[in-house]
């Protein structure tokens, strides 16, 4: 698949089976992701990366998180099942340094985001499917404790991916000239 095929066909894959990617795969998810923008070349991002016994602990954490929350009990156990949607879960998070005065948290932060895209494309190009969600638990304390994060880490997504369970017809393509303005 060239490079502008991928750009404009690429979309949110949300029903995913097994298998996970391979580690031949993993190696050029991960590649990509170290390759987008980085100011300052500060690589401010990590990826934690759970399947089999990690996607159970992570169901464990969601579970944690929203019976922390005051949530009820249909919601916890929601929370306990999302990560049984995908045999891979990569958690995105962005490592600022506030230390870095040339380098603002924010540009560390999308940073890390362009990361989580070039995650996704990279296992779209080798005929995976991914979907990037947030959601509560991207700003929680409680999954930020039991993932071990330091206090300025912010998740900035939850990469699924794995294998299609459908196919899915492409979507209508978008006029990105409708969203733009010249000066």
């Amino acid at each position: 698949m060239d490079a502008l095929t991928l750009l404009l066909t690429r979309q949110s894959c949300p029903r995913l089976t097994k298998p996970a990617p391979n580690a031949d795969q993993m190696k050029v998810i991960l590649d990509a992701a170290a390759r987008v923008p980085d100011h300052g070349g500060l690589t401010p991002w990590e990826f934690i990366i759970a399947e089999g016994d990690g996607l159970s602990k992570l169901a464990d954490i969601f579970e944690a998180a929203a019976s922390q929350q005051g949530a009820d009990d249909d919601f916890i156990e929601k929370a306990a099942n999302m990560p049984k949607r995908a045999p891979m879960i990569i958690t995105v998070v962005a490592k600022t340094r506030s230390d870095i005065k040339k380098v603002p948290e924010l540009e560390q932060q999308l940073a890390a985001g362009c990361a989580a895209m070039a995650m996704q494309q990279a296992a779209f190009a080798q005929g995976l499917g991914a979907i990037w969600r947030t959601g509560s638990f991207a700003f929680d304390e409680t999954v930020n404790k039991e993932l071990g994060l330091e206090i300025d880490d912010q998740i900035v997504g939850f990469l699924y991916i794995g294998t299609p369970a459908i196919d899915m017809p492409l979507k209508p393509q978008k006029d990105g000239s409708q969203f733009a303005r010249y000066l």
